[in-house]
């Protein structure tokens, strides 16, 4: 007389390959999902953050556009502002405008040294400098950073870094599922009734 004990044995076997996976994932790339949730947390926070992760938005004299300088001539005031306030080597270039017309002012974000400034709409005067530590983070969140370093086009490095720790953390769920699920399962299949050959 025999036992079958095979759907009993092919959970065993399940469990212990899901926790093979998951404990390899974990140890190659645990740094990689430490950097992740720090970063995350602070992007989180960055708005509640007084100031230290994303500059607060200054204020200007009106919010009616029809009072606004032309964007090229505030465009000329931020760069020559770049150079005289920050550093003359920096290049003009810049990575975007936001124009906050309810808040009456302008942010030039250039592409050098993640470097902000914020100029009143209406009067191009100067409101505020900062380095934006949150674009900061963000690159290094989102693997950008690497592109950046190494002035590579097409956000080759990014679009590696979000694939593999994106097909890391679906792994690491499937996994993780499994072996909460698995042991379950046994239990529940070794109080089956077993059916026995003769």
């Amino acid at each position: 007389m025999t036992i079958k004990k095979q759907p009993f044995a092919d959970a065993a076997s399940l469990i212990r390959i899901f926790r093979k996976i998951h404990r390899q994932i974990a140890i190659v790339l645990f740094v990689f999902f430490l950097i992740i949730s720090i970063t995350g947390l602070l992007l989180g926070w960055k708005k509640n953050s007084f100031g230290l992760i994303l500059p607060p938005t200054a204020k200007g004299v009106s919010a009616d556009l029809k009072t606004w300088l032309q964007f090229d001539s505030l465009q000329t005031i931020a760069i020559k502002v770049l150079h005289d306030s920050i550093s003359p080597t920096l290049s003009p270039d810049l990575e975007r405008i936001d124009a906050r017309p309810s808040k009456g002012i302008v942010k030039f974000v250039f592409e050098d040294d993640y470097w902000e400034i914020q100029l009143d709409g209406t009067t191009g005067e100067t409101l505020q400098i900062n380095k934006r530590t949150s674009d900061i983070i963000e690159n290094i969140h989102d693997g950008t950073i690497l592109d950046v370093l190494f002035n590579t086009k097409n956000d080759q490095f990014k679009l590696s870094y979000t694939s593999i720790m994106g097909i890391a953390l679906l792994l690491l769920t499937a996994s993780g599922f499994w072996l909460w699920y698995g042991p379950r399962r046994m239990r529940k299949l070794k109080h089956q009734p077993q059916n026995k050959d003769i």
